[in-house]
């Protein structure tokens, strides 16, 4: 059942996917309003997908490939509802639909059943881990969207030619606090759950190995969030120049995500 509420998602999340393919050329107050129900709808359905596999195994087996895509994807979606809720946005969704939907497609369509970890994985701090790296990605995600909304308003601005999703953009302040509030919620996540990560590593192997690629370049991703928030905070970076940071910034978090694949502790179970 938790598969079959997945799929039910991916049906809902496809309105949203519709929205960003119509929003490219023309707006469309109805299909707006329809695609955020939509969302909500998705959203509940894949939480209870999530919650009925706590239910059936006694823990989330996250470290699975498709539990994990499905977790960022239903976060990302929360994230995103957060900004619209504060900002009455829903101008994100361009990006943040089709990714989820991308997400959720994989997981529904790939995903076998849930599979049970071993005892020395089945940790507290292993959820708490996942749970708070995850919720780091999505927020990033979206200051990563911020970021790509900033810079095509600036360029339609310029060229003073506003149509379709750019004519409904909110101000260049508005975005730009959009992808700064993004970070700021986003750090504190990320950098407990590299805590916790550390904590779960000490136990189960005695050791952290900042060799293994997945461990280094997931380091390395917090040094550049790090950097974007003292940019913005102690060297006033606003506008491009952080909305190019934020894209960098993005790219080295798509990287350590891949890693997982290659990394020898920390690979992803194949579901």
């Amino acid at each position: 059942m938790a598969l079959f509420w997945l799929r039910v998602a991916l049906g809902c999340y496809a309105v949203g996917l519709l929205y960003a393919l119509v929003a490219l050329t023309r707006t469309s107050e109805l299909l707006n309003r329809i695609a955020l129900h939509a969302a909500y709808l998705g959203m509940v359905f894949q939480f209870v997908s999530l919650v009925e596999a706590v239910l059936i195994y006694g823990h989330i087996t996250l470290a699975t490939v498709h539990n994990a895509e499905s977790l960022l994807a239903f976060l990302i979606m929360v994230v995103f509802m957060v900004v619209y809720l504060i900002y009455k946005t829903t101008s994100p969704g361009i990006v943040v639909f089709p990714l989820v939907f991308l997400l959720t497609f994989v997981a529904a369509t790939g995903q076998q059943p849930f599979l049970r970890l071993s005892p020395s994985m089945r940790t507290g701090w292993l959820f708490a881990h996942i749970a708070l790296i995850f919720t780091g990605y999505a927020a990033l995600v979206l200051s990563f969207v911020a970021s790509l909304l900033y810079l095509a308003q600036e360029r339609a601005l310029k060229s003073k030619n506003s149509s379709g999703l750019l004519s409904r953009l909110p101000s260049l302040q508005v975005i730009d606090e959009i992808g700064f509030r993004s970070l700021l919620l986003g750090f504190p996540f990320m950098t407990f759950g590299l805590i916790a990560g550390t904590i779960v590593a000490e136990s189960t192997y005695g050791r952290v190995d900042l060799l293994d690629p997945k461990i280094l370049l997931s380091v390395l991703m917090w040094l550049v969030y790090l950097l974007m928030l003292y940019t913005r905070w102690s060297a006033g970076w606003r506008g491009r120049r952080a909305a190019y940071l934020a894209a960098g910034a993005f790219v080295a978090a798509v990287v350590a995500w891949i890693a997982n694949y290659f990394s020898a502790i920390h690979r992803f179970v194949q579901s």
